[in-house]
């Protein structure tokens, strides 16, 4: 038995790998291998530890181990998490993982390998980080590749337009389903800059949504909204490297800020063919996004000709975007506030913030909605962005 009750398909628009030190390097050009730093996990609650035990055994879970997991059946979600998790960084135990989960799909995001690839501020050339990027690509494809229901997320940072262009058909030829760009200002110019026009060209043309997901951009306040005197707080896992307080009250504006940016700009309204989501990043923002995004253009639209659009924005974000609410949020409220088509089911499996149960957690909010909403909530809104996921 499978934790997704077969009484509707359920499709998972949020989980991960939890990446090996040489997650990187080991599909990397030998010509930049030695410049490319391994991935780390310092500032998580995974243990150097736990990750020295199994590069040890040769970059494997024990047999012992696997087999203790998945004698956890449908309780898999529940007890097995992070790097100990059945299938956090093995193709083939991700398999046994899908299958105790139940899920029809699931999209595979990086966890910790992101870091060269999407911060410039690591003073990487370009030439490093796109190598980088491309190591990450070339490794998501080879885990996603032996199971259909794993839908690989490729990695494209968008601050230098050639190279973005050229890795986003690479990684789109290869056959990853969607492509993750950091959610802030690609350096010196908007997402919605003329340079970057033929990169969403070639996303709407193909069919591949662009999608953006907590760690695209910083995560922690600016240090001096930090300083108020008094001793540093901790993040929600006990220690002071992740998303503390101050943090999550607005860890919603980067992406906000990006979506919006990418509306004014006309990108939606020229693109009306290109689909994106917001995953994990949260989406009681959202609502209030649709309202402002509709008055300010149709106020700004008398002297802003750039803004007089055929769709108003709402239109646009509802018909062309996705977004995945935390487990805490209420999924109702959110959709009584905007509309159902909005909103889409995630797991974050194998990450604790997934919760042990989020089928549970998002059915306390949305379990007396209509039965048509629900199914949309579930499958039918993933759908609308991965048409070709359907599974009959």
């Amino acid at each position: 038995m499978a934790y997704a009750p077969d009484t509707r398909p359920f499709y998972d628009a949020d989980s991960h790998i939890m990446e090996l030190p040489d997650f990187l390097t080991s599909y990397a050009d030998p010509k930049i291998r030695d410049e490319i730093p391994e991935v780390s996990y310092s500032a998580s609650i995974v243990t150097d530890e736990e990750v020295a035990v199994i590069m040890e055994q040769g970059g494997r879970h024990s047999d012992e181990h696997v087999a203790e997991q998945i004698a956890m059946g449908d309780a898999l979600i529940e007890k097995s998490k992070e790097i100990q998790a059945l299938g956090a960084f093995n193709a083939s135990d991700r398999k046994v993982a899908m299958d105790l989960l139940g899920f029809k799909k699931q999209l595979v995001f990086a966890t910790h390998s992101v870091v060269v690839p999407f911060h410039p501020s690591s003073r990487k050339s370009p030439e490093l980080r796109y190598g980088a990027t491309r190591a990450h690509n070339r490794h998501m494809v080879d885990f996603c590749g032996d199971d259909d229901r794993l839908m690989g997320v490729g990695v494209v940072p968008l601050d230098d337009p050639d190279h973005a262009l050229a890795e986003a058909k690479w990684a789109i030829d290869q056959g990853l389903e969607a492509l993750w760009v950091p959610h802030r200002a690609p350096i010196d110019r908007a997402p919605g800059h003329v340079e970057l026009e033929p990169f969403w060209d070639l996303l709407a043309e193909a069919g591949i949504p662009f999608l953006l997901h907590v760690g695209g951009a910083p995560l922690q306040v600016h240090k001096a909204w930090g300083n108020n005197g008094r001793a540093a707080t901790r993040d929600w896992l006990g220690g002071g490297e992740n998303v503390r307080t101050k943090d999550a009250t607005v860890l919603h504006q980067a992406p906000e800020m990006f979506i919006s940016m990418m509306v004014v700009d006309g990108v939606f309204e020229r693109h009306p063919k290109l689909k994106g989501a917001a995953v994990e990043l949260g989406a009681g923002w959202v609502p209030e996004m649709l309202h402002r995004l509709d008055d300010v253009t149709r106020i700004f639209a008398r002297a802003d000709e750039s803004v007089r659009f055929d769709r108003k924005p709402s239109e646009q974000l509802t018909e062309q975007m996705g977004f995945t609410p935390m487990p805490n949020e209420d999924v109702a409220r959110l959709i009584r506030n905007s509309n159902p088509d909005l909103y889409l089911f995630s797991s974050d499996y194998p990450h604790i913030e997934g919760t042990r149960d989020p089928i549970g957690r998002f059915e306390r909010t949305i379990g007396e909605l209509d039965e048509a909403v629900k199914t949309q909530f579930y499958s039918e809104n993933f759908l609308r962005l991965f048409p070709e996921a359907r599974v009959d």
